[in-house]
């Protein structure tokens, strides 16, 4: 299947590792220019480097704080300078430290909320000018699992994914006649360093290995296994793509089964 996204622009956060590197690379591939974003330049040079050499698209970076508004400003313009426009915005972000409700601080709270959902908003009102003068876009938010079923000892990264969730409800009908669609999509248990952050966090904290809670979590899952970046990355590059026209405001789980709510 052609996905259309040839020669697309798309801006791609949090993309030096993990989820939002693994969505670049399969946007580059598909013939995609990619402009990827994160704090560590020196890091973003190497994933240049990387999908320059196997993707069809064009590769830039620019370094940016997704806590930082002006940041966040002059990387949409970098975008536009080098791309022409913005077609597809993929807003990512790092998840927020682990923690129940008793031991989170007011400080903890402000930072999550301009984390984890303050950025997405900021970047949305960014591209959308430039998405409605180039006739329509893409906007696909990463959350979590979270968003169906509250993780334990995430308070933070449960209050704020939901949030993302009606933001994205909500402007989907506000953007549909400028045709900028608009997704949620919440990943699971996929193998990347914040899952396995979260494995050993547990550990610790119940005094067992990280195999332990690794296998424990499979058993929880029907396929039975860990997802794989580029296996989120897939279904993420369809919903940029051509190929998905008529689906907007929606949210999708990529968890191999794991949330069990209808």
């Amino acid at each position: 299947m052609d996905l259309g996204l040839s020669g697309k622009n798309a801006l791609v956060m949090a993309s030096s590792q993990g989820l939002g590197k693994a969505i670049a690379k399969e946007l580059v591939k598909e013939g995609a220019n990619v402009m990827i974003a994160a704090r560590r330049e020196e890091r973003l040079k190497a994933v240049q480097d990387e999908l320059s050499r196997d993707g069809q698209g064009k590769v830039a970076f620019c370094r940016a704080d997704v806590k930082n508004e002006e940041d966040l400003r002059a990387l949409v313009q970098e975008t536009i300078h080098q791309f022409g426009s913005i077609d597809i915005l993929l807003n990512n972000a790092g998840g927020p430290p682990a923690g129940g409700f008793s031991e989170v601080t007011d400080q903890d709270w402000q930072h999550a909320f301009e984390l984890n959902l303050l950025s997405y908003v900021r970047m949305i009102r960014e591209v959308v000018p430039s998405m409605k003068e180039n006739g329509g876009g893409r906007i696909i938010n990463i959350t979590s699992s979270s968003i169906k079923q509250p993780i334990p000892n995430l308070i933070l990264s449960n209050t704020f994914r939901l949030g993302i969730v009606g933001m994205a409800k909500t402007l989907a009908e506000e953007l549909a006649p400028d045709n900028i669609l608009i997704h949620t999509v919440a990943p699971g248990r996929i193998a990347t360093d914040r899952v396995t952050h979260l494995d050993q966090d547990k550990a610790d904290r119940t005094g067992r290995t990280l195999a332990d809670i690794r296998e424990e979590s499979e058993q929880q899952i029907p396929l039975g296994r860990y997802g794989q970046p580029e296996e989120f990355a897939k279904v993420v590059t369809f919903l940029a793509s051509d190929a998905c026209t008529y689906m907007t405001g929606d949210a999708f789980l990529i968890d191999g089964g794991l949330i069990r709510s209808i």
